[in-house]
């Protein structure tokens, strides 16, 4: 008797600790979100999100919450969650279409989830933030799937701190799994250490550091772990919850208008224990409000591809720091009123001295279409206001309306040789011109695919007088693929834009060989390769070869460049 009596007290002693355990950050993880039930595929048409219990132990969800960036639903009833278990969550009156697909939560005033992201978090009773997605479009992978009817599925469950790589579109064929284990579920290590993205200042002693991924906060928290140039000490580091991908820093000493500092940070780690590595320094500096021509309109695509985008490129010649928050991008309306004004971010975004900044719809687009240098000087907007293909008016202002610069584009500012001028971009000539001066455009360089974001323009007027040059190295090659001279390089350098090149090639006695170039648009210097085939890619006999350049433009401009080059090959 007496040994049931203990037997009984033992397994109530279990029981209440088991569910007097307390939660901490990722115990249970957000692994699946329906935002966007319409057009059904085959689950519920409603809204929803599961859970998964990865802590190994039974947890209570009584009092807890989940939060968008806008709104948070009640208090969760009692309900013990089992280790390595699911949990499907919706709204009260939902709760019973989801009830044959698995363990199903109803939960009061369960918070609208936006189609195109939002900040989702879990919060145990006591406010602490177990776990947290900032989930958007680009996470489904697949635009069809983006359009509504399919789920969010995390890939790894164990690795639960990082954004896109670890989140895709379900591959079930009911458009989701909940109740169950993820189709998306396997194994998708974290090997990758974080980095430090950008900074802004909430105020002269105050940097906010933004990283691209969770923190480790105990590290994160450490001020030995961050230096700023000048000397400027750190004397506090706070995490910010919920997504703990950044870090207010407080300072001893103020900044100083228009000083760029470096922030540099070391041996922070991300959530899976790796530390940062070589990208762990950013530009940190106090914002201006922008006046009338710190910033101008640098490129515009206005007449894209099929299934691509417009974008519009900005260029801040000043000495100043802007901050992308506090600008618009807009056009005018039929009145002459302007209209559509879009911020161009709705985080801070430090734009910095020389800084080329590109706003469009679908940063993946872009970098398909074009070559995009600095990914990370692309802004992507949910919609740009209207810019037709034959004429329209981009205007950008500061936060107060103020006119920062405005451009009223026309197609007829495109270079009158190109025939289709679908997909290339117009480019300004001088950043210091007039923006509304026609001249002072010109149709991006065939040779810099039609358009240069994040980057110089290929029309860029150079201020040296340099005068036009075609130079051939090496004037000796051999294209026997051995990795030496394998090729010889055709440079051009102009010293105005708008010109066209041929480039044809003879051989001695004067028999045309290969045309290598035809009525290419050049920017201010490029160059071409040859690789010493003939017109039918067949290997040509070794000797000298005439490269014969001819450039053009249409105000008359001619002219003729004869350039030899010895072929040869091993014996």
């Amino acid at each position: 008797m007496r040994s049931k009596l203990l037997l009984l007290i033992a397994l109530c002693l279990m029981t209440f600790f088991v569910k007097a355990q307390t939660a901490v950050q990722y115990d249970i993880v957000i692994d699946e979100v329906m935002a966007d039930p319409t057009p059904q595929v085959g689950l519920p048409n409603a809204e929803f999100i599961e859970l998964k219990n990865t802590s190994g132990k039974t947890l209570n969800l009584s009092g807890w919450k989940l939060s968008t960036s806008s709104s948070a639903s009640g208090s969760f009833p009692s309900y013990d969650l089992p280790a390595d278990s699911f949990l499907i969550i919706s709204s009260t009156s939902n709760a019973s279409l989801f009830s044959s697909l698995g363990n199903t939560l109803g939960v009061p005033s369960f918070p609208s989830l936006p189609n195109d992201g939002t900040v989702l978090s879990l919060l145990s009773k006591e406010g602490k933030t177990i776990h947290a997605v900032n989930y958007s479009l680009a996470w489904y992978q697949n635009t069809i799937k983006s359009d509504g009817g399919w789920t969010l599925e995390m890939i790894d469950t164990h690795n639960p701190c990082t954004g896109t790589s670890n989140w895709k579109a379900s591959t079930d064929a009911s458009g989701g799994t909940p109740g169950k284990k993820n189709s998306a579920d396997e194994i998708n290590n974290d090997e990758t250490p974080p980095q430090l993205v950008r900074t802004y200042s909430m105020d002269s002693v105050t940097i906010v550091a933004m990283f691209d991924e969770p923190l480790d906060s105990t590290s994160a928290s450490l001020i030995s772990n961050y230096s700023l140039t000048d000397g400027i000490p750190v004397i506090s580091a706070m995490p910010q919850a919920p997504l703990f991908n950044q870090v207010v820093l407080k300072l001893s000493t103020p900044l100083q208008k228009r000083n760029i500092y470096t922030l540099t940070a070391s041996n922070v780690n991300d959530c899976k224990g790796n530390a940062i590595g070589a990208y762990n320094k950013a530009g940190a500096a106090l914002a201006e409000e922008a006046l009338p021509t710190d910033i101008v309109i640098n490129e515009i695509l206005f007449d894209p591809k099929p299934n691509a985008f417009d974008y519009v490129e900005v260029y801040n010649k000043s000495n100043k720091i802007f901050d992308g928050s506090k600008l618009y991008i807009a056009n005018r309306n039929a009145s002459g009123v302007i209209s559509a004004a879009k911020k161009m971010s709705e985080t801070p975004f430090y734009i910095f001295p020389g800084d080329y900044v590109v706003l469009t719809e679908d940063a993946a687009s872009l970098a398909h279409e074009f070559l995009v240098k600095n990914p990370q000087q692309v802004l992507v907007l949910s919609s740009l206001p209207s810019y037709p293909d034959d004429k329209g008016i981009i205007v950008i202002t500061n936060a107060q309306g103020e006119v920062i610069d405005e451009v009223t584009y026309s197609s007829k500012w495109h270079f009158a040789l190109i025939s289709d001028a679908e997909g290339v971009a117009l480019e300004r000539v001088d950043p210091a011109g007039i923006s509304q001066d026609g001249n002072n455009w010109h149709s991006a360089a065939s040779t810099a695919g039609y358009g240069t974001p994040t980057y110089k323009n290929s029309q860029y007027r150079l201020d040296e007088n340099i005068n036009t040059t075609i130079d051939i190295a090496p004037k000796t090659f051999s294209p026997d693929n051995d990795g030496y001279n394998d090729i010889t390089t055709i440079s051009y350098q102009l010293n105005e834009p708008g010109y066209v090149a041929n480039v044809t090639i003879f051989d001695v006695t004067g028999r045309l060989v290969r045309y290598l170039v035809k009525s290419a648009t050049l920017s201010r210097k490029g160059s071409w390769n040859w690789d010493g085939l003939n017109e039918k890619n067949q290997k040509l006999p070794v000797g000298t070869y005439i490269i014969y350049t001819e450039i053009f433009n249409l105000q008359g401009k001619k002219q003729p460049f004869k350039n030899t080059v010895a072929l040869a090959r091993k014996f």
